[in-house]
């Protein structure tokens, strides 16, 4: 049975969410479903919306029709912060470490903006760095930091506080593959030690194919394909819409 089909009462999910700028729709009747301890992978090419989905997931875009539900309540219409504060958390393409602060300062002012106390926030942001092998970065400043470091910390800072759900945007852009493999480990650990639900929207197929119980595949702001590896690896609808005309040459050719 798809998972779209079949809510748990703890899941993030989005019915028939549709989003328009004008007379351009970013999204068309997307469904998804994101569920504690599990990761889903969210693919797609360029332009194909995966950006736009986690926006409407994070409150940063309201759908245009649609729904969004957290555990059952309808929240399409709250903001980043009463989201982030009821268990949604996520990263940006970009980073967005506050450069002006070190990373200790990074997480732990996420932590007091959750209504926790300095003294907690600071302890709760030494155990994550603690856990993901980062403890050394915690005094060093934000602003310079290697990028995977600047990576690790963005996760970090948004697990502060065990959210119920993590939205990974494009995590591993620029990582070589080693790299890669081990943002996989730290991904699946999230999912496994915290038991938190992962959305991971990736241009790396193979990081994404290799962490996720269900992907999920956007083209042109729709779904073309949902299901497990398996099922995606073996989809006709993949192949011509993700890997495109380059593909379908060399398929005809070889």
């Amino acid at each position: 049975m798809s998972q779209t089909s079949n809510t748990s009462a703890l899941s993030l999910a989005a019915s028939g969410v549709t989003v328009a700028f004008g007379g351009f729709k970013a999204l068309t009747d997307v469904t998804l479903t994101i569920t504690p301890g599990a990761v889903h992978g969210l693919i797609g090419p360029n332009g194909a919306g995966k950006t736009t989905m986690v926006n409407v997931l994070t409150g940063f875009q309201a759908p245009t029709t649609g729904t969004v539900k957290l555990n059952g309540t309808s929240v399409g219409d709250w903001s980043p912060h009463a989201l982030r504060r009821a268990g949604i958390a996520r990263t940006f393409q970009a980073g967005r470490l506050f450069t002006g602060l070190d990373v200790l300062d990074n997480l732990a002012v996420t932590g007091v903006g959750l209504g926790h106390s300095r003294r907690a926030s600071e302890t709760e942001a030494m155990r994550l760095l603690a856990w993901m092998g980062s403890s050394h970065l915690a005094e060093l400043p934000a602003a310079g930091l290697p990028y995977t470091d600047e990576r690790r910390v963005g996760i970090a800072r948004a697990l502060m506080f065990s959210p119920d759900f993590l939205l990974l945007d494009e995590p591993a852009a620029g990582m070589s593959e080693a790299e890669a493999s081990d943002l996989a480990s730290i991904i699946k650990r999230v999912s496994e030690e915290l038991g938190t639900g992962v959305l991971l929207i990736e241009h790396n197929v193979g990081l994404v194919l290799s962490v996720s119980h269900h992907v999920y595949v956007l083209d042109a702001g729709t779904i073309i394909e949902e299901g497990d590896k398996d099922a995606i690896l073996s989809s006709q609808a993949v192949r011509d819409a993700y890997l495109g005309a380059e593909h379908t040459e060399h398929t005809e050719g070889a």
